[in-house]
C-alpha cells in the first residue's frame, strides 16, 4: 500500500474516533451553569463545585444531586452548618458527619460516581450546607439548600 495513502486513511479513522470521544466528554461538561436538564437533577457537579451553588427548596420537596463530571464526589452536610432539628444526610447514608468523611477517607465511602445521583428529602425549614469531601479546602466545593415553609 501506498505509505501517503496509507497514512491520509488512518488519519481519517483517528480522527473519526476522537469524534466519538469529544461528544462523550460533552457529557460531563463542566462549564455548564445548569447542567441539570428535565428532572434528572436539581444540582450539578462540576469538577469542583455544585451548580448552582445555592438552590431554594420548600418543606418536602426531595433535591436530587448528580454528578456531571467525571470525577468522584460526595454530598456531606457539615452538622454545625444544618437546622438543630433537622436530620443529618450524606451520600452513602451516614448519621454523622465525622463517620462521613472518615469513612470517605478510608474506602471512598459515600463516592458518587459520574452520572451517579444522590437525593435527600428535607422536612425542617432552614439554611443546609454542605461539601464534596474529597474536593472541598475553604471557599471551594461547598453549597447551600434553603428551606422555606
Amino acid at each position: 500500500m501506498n505509505r501517503r495513502v496509507y497514512l491520509a486513511a488512518a488519519g481519517t479513522s483517528v480522527a473519526a474516533s476522537l469524534a466519538g470521544c469529544t461528544s462523550a466528554l460533552n457529557l460531563f461538561d463542566d462549564s455548564s451553569s445548569t447542567p441539570c436538564s428535565d428532572d434528572d437533577c436539581d444540582i450539578g457537579m462540576s469538577r469542583n463545585s455544585f451548580l448552582p451553588e445555592e438552590y431554594e427548596a420548600t418543606v418536602g420537596d426531595t433535591v436530587v444531586w448528580m454528578n456531571t463530571s467525571g470525577a468522584d464526589h460526595t454530598v456531606t452536610a457539615l452538622e454545625d452548618g444544618i437546622p438543630d432539628d433537622a436530620e443529618y444526610f450524606a451520600s452513602g447514608g451516614y448519621d454523622d458527619e465525622e463517620t462521613a468523611r472518615a469513612d470517605w477517607h478510608d474506602s471512598m465511602g459515600g463516592r458518587i460516581g459520574p452520572r451517579q445521583t444522590f437525593e435527600h428529602t428535607f422536612e425542617i425549614p432552614g439554611r443546609y450546607v454542605y461539601i464534596c469531601e474529597p474536593h472541598f479546602e475553604p471557599g471551594s466545593m461547598s453549597g447551600v439548600v434553603i428551606v422555606s415553609e
